[in-house]
């Protein structure tokens, strides 16, 4: 582990049989030489060093090995038990560390949810998990791209809930999250937020829905009242489109795929997950474990490198 004065920034791997290993090694192979941080790996070394090649011995490259991935039950690109487990120990190694401060923030390289729920063990997502360990009640998933950022009010539930679980309070508690990120962690000095519709067009004044009127508008309006530069609700298959995105510097959406699609259809391979709410920064690249690639050697390691690149911009 790292003695020097630098900060260290902590990489889990992920599932070791997705391609968390392959893309954090890739990442890291290439924009290593120029941090100004030292980065502590957490996982299985000989997993990381079938795809960073020759040996780990790197400067400022730390790694903590758990050797907790046997080989008899290895197989890169299918989810298994033992890449469930391992991947959890990587993330509850990673908690012990953040609070005890040996790393400075945290990078988080894709997991299997439906692996590590087959465990037995209730896991909706990193950003859940990490909540819980550090006991905040308001957090939220923020997607970064250098044109844009997006923050959801619900995450991973079904989209049938959605209307239900929205509701002034929370709707206003994520356009503080975002603000307040802009304000302190991207140093925007008045940020301007969009706020998407639930419903077709956003609702068209009730015609198609009236959660706008019931919950969407009497959380902007709180917002405002607060002094933050928001406006909407705007249909949100025209909020994300030039030159609309030109106008303000974050937008919230109501679902997971309602703000997804869109900025991963415009920016796949740059953007990156930034968990808001947290004592720390975590980020992660913005896929998952892709079984059907692992171990093939294909995987883009673009929005990794760009997680890590973010985590060192954001904790120095």
């Amino acid at each position: 582990m790292s003695k020097s004065s630098r900060k260290t920034i902590g990489i889990t791997l992920g599932d070791p049989c997705g391609i968390g290993p392959e893309v954090t090694a890739k990442a890291l192979a290439k924009i290593l030489p120029r941090l100004p941080v030292d980065i502590l790996v957490i996982g299985d070394q000989k997993v990381f060093l079938k795809y960073f090649g020759g040996n780990a011995r790197r400067p400022r490259l730390y790694f903590l090995d758990l050797k907790n991935v046997s080989s008899k039950y290895f197989t890169p690109g299918k989810f298994n038990p033992t890449g469930a487990r391992a991947s959890l120990d990587y993330l509850n190694k990673a908690v012990e560390l953040l609070k005890g401060k040996r790393i400075a923030a945290l990078v988080t390289a894709p997991v299997s949810k439906e692996s590590i729920s087959a465990l037995g063990v209730s896991f909706v997502g990193h950003t859940e998990f990490l909540a819980r360990a550090f006991r905040r009640k308001h957090f939220g998933m923020m997607f970064v791209t250098e044109a844009l950022k997006t923050i959801l009010v619900t995450r991973h539930i079904p989209l049938n809930q959605v209307s239900e679980a929205i509701n002034p309070r929370n709707i206003f508690e994520t356009i503080q999250l975002i603000f307040s990120s802009l304000r302190d962690q991207f140093q925007i000095k008045k940020p301007r937020i969009a706020v998407c519709g639930l419903n077709p067009h956003a609702g068209e004044g009730g015609t198609i829905g009236r959660e706008e009127k019931t919950k969407i508008i009497p959380a902007i309006e709180r917002a405002k009242r607060a002094g933050i530069d928001v406006f909407g609700p705007l249909a949100a298959d025209t909020l994300f489109c030039e030159p609309m995105v030109r106008g303000y510097d974050a937008a919230v959406a109501m679902y997971h795929d309602q703000g997804l699609i869109a900025i991963k259809s415009l920016y796949f391979s740059k953007v990156v997950n930034l968990t808001v709410g947290l004592p720390f920064i975590r980020t992660s690249p913005a896929h998952g474990t892709a079984f059907d690639i692992a171990g093939k050697k294909r995987a883009d390691p673009s929005s990794m490198r760009e997680a890590i690149k973010l985590a060192v911009q954001l904790s120095s």
